[in-house]
């Protein structure tokens, strides 16, 4: 079951009304995982851009959909390679500031994986 979010501010979100205070991955499931934002940024030196390896951890058999919450000023990006990884797999990426993703994940259907970024 897809767990609602029920907002965000700078450096939280609020998910079925529990805060968490860093940066997020929901599967499938709905399990709410901390992101393993150490792949990208043994690559980059920051968690700004989405390795491939990063790519690989977030990536699920089945999701058709990745909903990424790029940080309330929207600077995450996916790598080249990160991005040509979900291609390949066939799963629609939607990556925007937050804010708007969280609207866009609370509206979603099908299977859906999110990814979020709680600064920048």
């Amino acid at each position: 079951m897809k767990p609602k979010i029920d907002g965000s501010e700078f450096g939280s979100l609020t998910i079925g009304g529990q805060r968490i205070d860093h940066d997020v991955l929901i599967r499938l499931s709905g399990e709410v995982a901390k992101r393993r934002k150490k792949l990208s940024k043994a690559v980059y030196g920051t968690s700004h851009v989405v390795a491939l390896a990063e790519a690989e951890f977030i990536y699920e058999k089945d999701a058709e959909r990745l909903i990424v919450g790029a940080g309330q000023n929207g600077m995450v990006e996916l790598s080249p390679e990160a991005a040509r990884y979900f291609a390949e797999r066939k799963v629609t990426v939607d990556l925007s500031p937050t804010p708007d993703a969280l609207a866009r994940w609370n509206k979603a259907k099908g299977k859906v994986i999110g990814l979020f970024h709680v600064t920048c």
